[in-house]
């Protein structure tokens, strides 16, 4: 493989990784990449720190230099599926896809085909030579809404570069059971829930995730918000929403049982019962475009069932103010 094809990195350790373990401060540093084949590179001397090679366990201090120069890892096993795409954007470099609810993103234990990932190998057969088939950031399976796939190695560096320094801006809407009065911002660490190992939860000892949101439109008893994010946590906006007591709609992990506002007509309840997912959707993506350096921004709609459920929120509110006079 020529040397243009090989993965390279290069970064300076930061305080807040400092007197980690060197598997452990890389999996931080480079999240697209699984953790074994970190420890891989790690244990073939293929990613060095100050220029000598280290084992998994040693730890790395603030400044240290980590460089990674490897091979891509080719995923043979994920198979090229002829499945309908959305595409809002595409050149040599990126795919911006409009996802829809319900579609996994990568390859796992339980979805091994039927993926974005199948969808996109056969769509960009060259996306085989990109960690990870490209794909540098995800939406969970029933999030809908705008992501990005890399299709050059240019752009999966760029890329992953962006996401790091919190340069790509990310911007969500979702539905809250309650009603808010304004904007605010949740910072709070996200970890791994101590009791059920399918959760995140706020946890002292989580990563560090901040959620900004403002409000958009109030309902009877619930609230239209749109929330843009300096990190990106597993499940960060259902877990922060969820924390401050303003789970979404319709979420089977994070929203407890359904509660139906006071005066809730059969329409809405209809409506809410059958809302089976959370009531989140990635609506804008800004990013810098790898090779010209251009600023561009997407922007994709909200879906059917998301306007349909505001809709009937609406149609609820009406008929509690008309019993107002």
């Amino acid at each position: 493989m020529s040397s243009e094809n090989r993965i390279t990195a290069r970064f300076v350790v930061p305080p807040e990784l400092s007197d980690r373990r060197l598997d452990q401060a890389v999996a931080e540093l480079m999240p697209e990449h699984s953790r074994s084949r970190l420890q891989t590179w790690i244990k073939e001397g293929a990613l060095i720190v100050n220029g000598q090679k280290r084992k998994p366990r040693d730890k790395v201090m603030m400044d240290d230099v980590i460089e990674l120069e490897a091979e891509p890892e080719v995923q043979v096993s994920w198979e090229a599926q002829d499945i309908e795409l959305d595409l809002v954007y595409e050149d040599e470099h990126l795919l911006v896809i409009n996802k829809p609810a319900g579609l996994v993103v990568h390859p796992a234990a339980g979805h091994a085909a039927g993926t974005l990932v199948n969808a996109v190998l056969n769509y960009a057969p060259e996306v085989e030579n990109l960690p990870r088939a490209g794909i540098v950031h995800r939406l969970d399976k029933d999030t809908s809404g705008i992501m990005v796939v890399a299709r050059s190695l240019i752009a999966h560096t760029s890329l992953v570069d962006q996401l790091q320094t919190r340069t790509m801006g990310r911007e969500y809407d979702a539905v809250v059971v309650g009603t808010l009065t304004g904007g605010a911002t949740v910072d709070a660490p996200i970890g791994r829930h101590p009791r059920e190992r399918k959760k995140m939860a706020v946890v002292s000892s989580g990563k560090p995730a901040v959620t900004h949101y403002r409000l958009v439109e109030r309902f009877a008893a619930h609230t239209h918000i749109r929330c843009k994010l300096e990190s990106g946590r597993t499940h960060q906006i259902r877990v922060h929403m969820a924390h401050v007591k303003h789970p979404l709609v319709g979420d089977p992990l994070y929203g407890g049982r359904m509660r139906l506002p006071k005066g809730t007509t059969e329409s809405l309840r209809e409506v809410l019962a059958g809302f089976q997912r959370q009531a989140l959707h990635a609506r804008q993506l800004t990013l810098e475009h790898p090779e010209t350096g251009e600023i561009l921004t997407w922007e994709v709609p909200l879906p059917d069932d998301m306007e349909h459920l505001m809709e009937a929120l609406r149609q609820h509110r009406r008929e509690l103010e008309s019993h107002d006079f």
